[in-house]
């Protein structure tokens, strides 16, 4: 057993930047045919310099994630390999009030987060099915065990409803060969938002934070990839339905 993957097939949603990004890099580097989508397309254009074949997709309309699957298992010639559902994030919004929240802000952040993870699993699983085996991990977050830093209701909500999600489907696909785990990573510095909660923070809760994680650092994407890419490997041909924290110890 080892972390090869030559020639495997891997999907990487939300692949223009910080942990999408960091994962589709590492499935190059290790030989796989990486297909990456995302809303920001001057971003994404960048990967497609790496090897990763791009393409633009706003994954809250789930028909339009399901026909990105399809087309990515008519290129691939048969079922995907591994599915990594990383698209998600709090869409531009901020902590409110509980009474002050929209409906429309509360439906963006559960079907970016949420929808997007259930829409490219349901596309994905019928072809893993009949061929009796595939991966998928879902990029969830340390919101899916504890309230979030981020004060975002829906987040939070929707990254423990990722986690139930992975075990669900690791009861219903284990039997067919599939494997479905999660990653729930600490905070990171990854974009404009996090830099802007990071800001927002001020040097006082920012020492308080890294004086809360074991190894005194904040994570990077890197740390986020290189967990992915083990619990997608044979390495991890035991693991299914599980969670692991990659926040330094907090």
């Amino acid at each position: 057993m080892n972390m090869t993957f030559e020639g495997k097939t891997v999907v990487v949603s939300g692949a223009a930047i910080g942990f999408g990004r960091a994962i589709a890099e590492y499935f190059v580097r290790a030989g796989a045919h990486v297909y990456g989508c995302d809303v920001q397309a001057d971003r994404l254009a960048e990967l497609a310099g790496v090897g990763v074949t791009t393409a633009v997709v706003d994954l809250c309309d789930r028909e339009a994630g399901a026909a990105w699957i399809r087309d990515v298992e008519t290129r691939a010639g048969g079922a995907i390999d591994i599915l990594i559902n990383n698209a998600g994030g709090v869409a531009g919004h901020a902590h409110q009030p509980i009474e002050d929240v929209t409906d429309a802000a509360w439906d963006r952040v559960i079907d970016i987060n949420l929808g997007s993870t259930f829409a490219l699993s349901r596309a994905a699983a019928p072809s893993m099915k009949r061929r009796g085996s595939g991966v998928i991990v879902n990029i969830s977050s340390g919101a899916a065990l504890q309230a979030s830093l981020t004060g975002v209701q829906a987040y939070c909500a929707a990254k423990h409803a990722v986690l139930g999600l992975t075990r669900q489907l690791a009861h219903e696909l284990g039997p067919h060969g599939i494997r479905v785990n999660a990653v729930a990573p600490g905070f990171v510095r990854t974009n404009d938002a996090t830099e802007r909660q990071w800001d927002a923070m001020g040097a006082a809760k920012q020492a308080a934070l890294l004086e809360g994680i074991a190894l005194r650092r904040l994570g990077t994407p890197e740390d986020i990839a290189n967990v992915t890419a083990f619990l997608a490997s044979d390495l991890a041909g035991m693991v299914n339905g599980q969670i692991i924290s990659v926040d330094g110890g907090r």
